[in-house]
């Protein structure tokens, strides 16, 4: 049952997410960190979406919108019947679940993995934000490479024989 795995790397997503930010939370005094030259533990607080883009919009409405749209994913997700299309829901649903609970218990997104190379940084993230990039690569890969397989499509309307 492909919905079972797209729950189960939802809620392995969202609990992972959430034990890392409790973590970078309570490491607060001690931050940042330099684990390695090229990447930091830090403590950002995103009060917009990515790359805090809208922060002015408030957090109940980024909440109330990443909701909707979690909750699209989530139907997708149960009406899959392919585990790979169904992971990949999940791991972006179980994501946007971490960065909406932030934005209702918190007000802001924990953000705290900062990677860098001479001198510039890229935007701190967390890992929500990971295994939503993540999900969605792995939908575009499935939609580009492996959709005529599918369906039996192979482009020009003719039918794929085998």
């Amino acid at each position: 049952m492909p919905a079972a795995w797209g729950l189960a790397a939802a809620l392995l997503v969202f609990a992972a997410d959430q034990a890392s930010k409790l973590w970078v939370l309570a490491a607060r005094p001690d931050l940042p960190v330099e684990v390695l030259p090229f990447f930091n533990v830090v403590l950002v607080w995103n009060r917009g979406v990515s790359f805090g883009m809208f922060g002015s919009a408030g957090p109940l409405l980024l909440a109330a919108l990443a909701g909707a749209v979690a909750a699209v994913l989530v139907v997708w997700m149960l009406r899959s019947r392919r585990r790979f299309e169904a992971l990949a829901l999940g791991a972006v649903a179980g994501g946007a679940a971490g960065n909406i609970l932030d934005r209702l218990t918190r007000g802001a997104v924990v953000d705290f993995l900062d990677f860098h190379i001479a001198g510039w940084h890229w935007y701190a993230f967390n890992l929500a934000d990971s295994a939503i990039t993540v999900g969605v690569a792995m939908l575009l890969f499935d939609a580009v490479f492996t959709r005529g397989r599918r369906t039996g499509e192979t482009g020009g309307g003719k039918e794929r024989t085998r």
